[in-house]
């Protein structure tokens, strides 16, 4: 090529690369947040054709404006149902209670994001043993006369998980209707995935992935946008909810069976009208998959049995709505608190918002204690979360991490000694973004020192992180922290 083609080649690509940063000025910043949109703009603006392509497949961190249009007609219909419980004398009490002024500003952010109401007669107990969690599970399915609802970020047939899915069958067999969603790239990776999928088919389960990856789909979603949520309800009467998926507590990894690893979950057992917003949540996925509204039959069992003392609500989260609904929760649970802040998670990647809550609760005064683990799946995410420590420790948050073998992947928070919160997500940028979640928050001091209970257990199983000994890792960790905080930002 002659030196003038040359010349007039790079033109052209110059000419289409400011183009394409000028353009992202205009378009990336809009309804993003700063940290996001400056990562974004940086990556384009140094790669302007790589980082405009990456932008155009993962850019948008909502649901397609089709999924989007469900959760509002399934919110409608939540809405009006919640209208129709507190209309009905028998279930006033329940769905229309007196709430506590403690406890106010929460309900009432919670119900405008999710739109559930709090609920009162819940009985709740928590459940930190992975195998009783399972039989538990089994359990209720075995109990169940009219339906049993499943969800699952991970779904795996192996040796552990066998008798669950024989419940299932076992229910279907006696009529019971049983729907069942799992999420398609959570259970992608999976051994036997195939296998699972000929059980499913000729069990009479009435099945679905969620989410699956359709390019040509004209609802295209972003592909990396997932349903993390793990429901159970049988009945409308009893449900679980928490961060255990339905698969051996090794995950069918092979480096953890050989080093005995195992991972450590908590799940929630609610008897109660929490059921009955548990069972709304896995009717809204239910019918953003399959486009089916599902017409739900009487209770099997009298609703006047509820007489649990926890006044809780359920909040979903995720892409399908216009807020971040969870991240809202947790800063504001945070900033009202006024003696302590324990927090229980594998991922710690918060933006700034949830930092300085987390930090200015610690530095007034609140005792503020973050578990995380030694050990995690995620090797970037544990970069990015390393590059948080320095400044919680200077603010004099006290971080702990569950030695290895055991792989913590617990996630739940609890302020002060009456409001606890359980669920599916994560205090990271992926939980608050671009995860489908659900929590359970529960204003209520005996489920509180429940989770104390569980809390000082872990604590046995963990070491504290000292700023002395933290100070002393080395440059390349250091790099490497900062560079996969950089990344994390781009939401």
């Amino acid at each position: 090529m002659l030196p003038g083609s040359w010349l007039s080649a790079a033109g052209i690509v110059f000419a289409i690369s400011l183009v394409v940063v000028l353009a992202a000025l205009i378009v990336v910043p809009r309804n993003r947040k700063p940290g996001s949109a400056t990562a974004w703009l940086m990556l384009i603006a140094g790669v302007p054709i790589v980082g405009a392509l990456l932008f155009f497949l993962i850019g948008s961190p909502k649901l397609s404006r089709w999924r989007r249009e469900q959760q509002r007609r399934a919110d409608a219909l939540i809405a009006e149902r919640v209208e129709e419980a507190r209309a009905n004398p028998a279930l006033q009490d329940m769905f229309d209670p007196n709430v506590p002024a403690r406890y106010l500003p929460f309900v009432r952010l919670n119900s405008a994001l999710g739109g559930m109401p709090a609920c009162a007669r819940n009985h709740v107990e928590l459940i930190a043993d992975y195998s009783e969690a399972t039989r538990r599970m089994i359990a209720a399915a075995d109990e169940a006369t009219s339906f049993v609802h499943v969800e699952f970020y991970i779904l795996a047939l192996d040796a552990f998980t066998e008798p669950f899915f024989a419940a299932l069958e076992r229910a279907v067999r006696r009529g019971v209707s049983v729907r069942l969603l799992a999420d398609y790239m959570g259970s992608r990776w999976i051994p036997g995935r195939e296998r699972m999928m000929q059980r499913l088919h000729a069990s009479g389960i009435d099945w679905h992935w969620i989410l699956p990856v359709r390019p040509l789909y004209n609802a295209w979603n972003r592909p990396d946008l997932r349903n993390h949520r793990k429901i159970l309800v049988a009945d409308g009467h009893t449900a679980f909810t928490g961060s255990m998926n339905m698969i051996a507590p090794s995950y069918l990894r092979a480096s953890n069976e050989r080093h005995g690893r195992h991972y450590v979950e908590t799940v929630v057992e609610v008897t109660g009208p929490a059921a009955l917003e548990l069972n709304a949540v896995f009717l809204t996925d239910w019918y953003s998959e399959k486009d089916a509204l599902v017409t739900m039959p009487p209770p099997a069992r009298p609703q006047s049995d509820w007489k649990g003392p926890a006044l809780c609500q359920i909040l979903p989260s995720g892409p399908g709505y216009d807020n971040d609904n969870n991240l809202k929760l947790f800063t504001s649970l945070i900033h009202a608190a006024r003696q302590t802040v324990f927090i229980t998670t594998p991922y710690f990647v918060p933006d700034e918002s949830l930092m300085t809550a987390v930090t200015s609760a610690a530095q007034r005064g609140v005792a503020v204690t973050l578990l995380t683990g030694a050990i995690t799946n995620e090797i970037f995410v544990k970069h990015a979360q390393h590059s948080y420590y320095e400044e919680l420790l200077a603010a004099g948050v006290r971080i702990f991490r569950m030695r290895d073998p055991a792989i913590l992947h617990a996630k739940h928070m609890s302020i002060d000694d009456d409001m606890a919160v359980i669920g599916s997500s994560n205090l990271d940028m992926r939980s608050f973004t671009l995860n489908l979640e659900v929590t359970l928050v529960a204003y209520d001091a005996s489920v509180v020192m429940d989770l104390r209970c569980v809390e000082k257990e872990f604590l046995k199983r963990s070491d504290e992180l000292l700023a002395e000994a933290w100070d002393q890792r080395g440059l390349p960790g250091r790099l490497l922290d900062n560079l996969a905080r950089l990344t994390a930002a781009l939401q």
